[in-house]
C-alpha cells in the first residue's frame, strides 16, 4: 500500500507531545465502519485495535447508530446530569433483563462519570468507605487508569512516574504465574494477611483483572480467580474486578469473570458499554454496599444519554438472545488461536509465547523490541494493531466482536506477514 504523506503539522505544532497512538499510525483518520477505518486520501485500514476495546461492535454500527439518530432528531435529552431520563431508564431496565438477572447477579449500577478511571476511583472510595481502611491490593502488571488513585493500583513504571506525586495506599501482589509457577497461589499474600509483624495494613479490598490487557494480556486462571475470591471472604476484604477492557463480551461471556464462576464484591465497566465509543461507564456492587449518601460522589458528565440510547440498543442486538453472542467470539478466538499456532511454528526461534481469550490475544517474541517493529509494518500492510506489556514487548489484537470471519483471517495473515518480514 502507497501512503502519501499526510499534513500532520497541527497536530505536530499545537496538540500536546502526550498524544501516544497517532505517532504509530502517521496518518489521518477520516471515516469508519465496522472493522475498517479509511484515511483521507482513501488507504483502507483492517482494524484489530478497535479502540483499545471501546468498540466491540466495530465503528458506526449501522443498528446502534439508527438509534442514535433517531433519539438526536427527536430532541432527546442530551446532557441530564444524573437526572431521571427515558433514555436511562431504558438501558437501566435491558440492562437487567438482559445481564444482571439472566446472570443472578444482584447488584446496584452506578454511574461514575465517562470513563473507566472514574469507575475506579469510585471502586476505591465506595470499598474504603464500607470497610473504614484505606489499604488495596492490586497485582503486578496491573493497569486501571491514569488519574491518582487508579494510579496508585497500577503495576507500570513509566505511568506511575507521570503521578509527579507519591502514590500510596496501594500494595501489589503477584498476579497469577508471576514466578511461573514455582510458589504457590498466595502463599506470600496470605502469610503476610496473618502476620502482625508483616506491617501489611489490613487492605479494605483487592482489585483485579481477569486478563491484564495493558501489562501484556497475561491470563489469569479460573481455579487461580476462585482462590482470590475465596481469600477475599476469608479475610474480609471485598474483591473488585475491573472489568473495563475485558467486559461487555470480550473474552466470550459478557462479564471476564463468569467463567471462573464467581460474583465480585464490585465491578467497574466502561469501554464498550456504550457499544458506539461515546463515553459512559459503570460501577456495579452487592446492594448492602450502597452506603453513599445522595451527592457523595458525582460528576457533570454521568448522564450521557446518547450513550444511554446506544448501549441500550447494543444490548437488546447482541445480548438479548442469550448465549449466540458469546459462541460467536468463542468461535473467532478458536480461529485467532489456530493462526498463531501457525506463526509460532513457522518462527520458532523467535516467539516466546501467544496467550488469550475470546477476541483478545498477545503475541510476545524473545527480542522485546520486535514487537513495536511487527506494529509498524502491520500499519504499512494496512493493519491496525498496537502493543502491550511493561515495556511494549508484547503485540496485541482487538478485533471487533462482530468481525467476520473473512476479515479475521485477512488480518492475520498480515500479521503473519508482518512478523515474517520483521525477522
Amino acid at each position: 500500500m502507497t501512503i502519501t504523506q499526510p499534513d500532520l503539522s497541527v497536530f505536530e505544532t499545537l496538540e500536546s507531545e502526550v498524544r501516544s497512538y497517532c505517532r504509530g499510525w502517521p496518518t489521518v483518520f477520516d471515516r469508519a465502519h465496522g472493522s475498517r477505518m479509511y484515511d483521507e486520501d482513501g488507504h483502507e485500514y483492517l482494524d484489530f485495535f478497535a479502540g483499545a476495546g471501546s468498540l466491540n461492535y466495530g465503528h458506526n454500527n449501522p443498528v446502534l447508530k439508527r438509534a442514535l439518530i433517531d433519539y438526536l432528531e427527536r430532541d432527546g435529552v442530551t446532557h441530564g446530569l444524573d437526572m431521571s431520563t427515558t433514555a436511562k431508564r431504558a438501558f437501566l431496565e435491558s440492562f437487567q433483563n438482559y445481564i444482571l438477572r439472566p446472570r443472578d447477579l444482584p447488584y446496584k449500577v452506578m454511574f461514575p462519570g465517562p470513563t473507566g478511571t472514574n469507575a475506579v476511583e469510585s471502586a476505591l472510595k465506595l470499598a474504603r468507605k464500607v470497610k473504614g481502611r484505606e489499604s488495596v491490593v492490586s497485582f503486578t502488571n496491573a493497569f486501571h487508569g491514569m488519574s491518582l488513585g487508579s494510579l496508585a493500583v497500577t503495576g507500570n513504571a513509566f505511568k506511575r512516574a507521570g503521578a509527579g506525586v507519591p502514590l500510596v495506599h496501594g500494595t501489589p501482589m503477584p498476579f497469577d504465574n508471576y514466578f511461573d509457577g514455582q510458589v504457590p497461589d498466595f502463599l506470600w499474600f496470605e502469610r503476610i494477611l496473618e502476620d502482625q509483624g508483616s506491617g501489611l495494613n489490613k487492605p479494605a479490598a483487592v482489585i483485579v483483572e481477569t486478563v491484564q490487557g495493558e501489562g501484556g494480556i497475561n491470563v489469569a486462571r479460573p481455579e487461580w480467580l476462585r482462590a482470590l475470591s475465596e481469600l477475599c471472604e476469608r479475610q474480609d476484604m471485598l474483591l473488585i474486578v475491573d472489568d473495563i477492557q475485558m467486559g461487555c463480551g470480550r473474552t466470550g461471556a459478557f462479564f471476564s469473570f463468569e467463567e471462573a464462576g464467581i460474583t465480585p464484591d464490585i465491578v467497574t465497566v466502561s469501554k464498550s458499554i456504550s457499544g458506539y465509543g461515546l463515553p459512559m461507564a459503570l460501577t456495579l456492587f452487592k446492594p448492602e454496599l450502597d452506603v453513599w449518601e445522595p451527592g457523595e460522589h458525582n460528576g457533570t458528565f454521568r448522564g450521557n444519554n446518547p450513550a444511554f440510547v446506544t448501549a441500550t440498543a447494543a444490548l437488546e442486538a447482541y445480548w438479548a438472545d442469550g448465549s449466540a453472542m458469546e459462541k460467536q467470539t468463542r468461535g473467532r478466538g478458536e480461529q485467532v488461536d489456530q493462526a498463531m499456532i501457525a506463526i509460532t511454528e513457522e518462527n520458532l526461534a523467535d516467539v516466546k509465547e501467544y496467550r488469550g481469550r475470546g477476541l483478545v490475544w498477545g503475541l510476545e517474541f524473545h527480542d522485546k523490541e520486535r514487537a513495536g517493529r511487527v506494529a509498524k509494518r502491520a500499519f504499512e500492510l494496512g493493519l491496525l494493531i498496537e502493543t502491550s506489556g511493561p515495556e511494549s514487548e508484547v503485540v496485541k489484537l482487538l478485533p471487533a466482536l462482530t468481525i467476520t470471519p473473512d476479515e479475521l483471517d485477512e488480518g492475520l495473515r498480515v500479521l503473519s506477514r508482518a512478523v515474517r518480514e520483521t525477522a
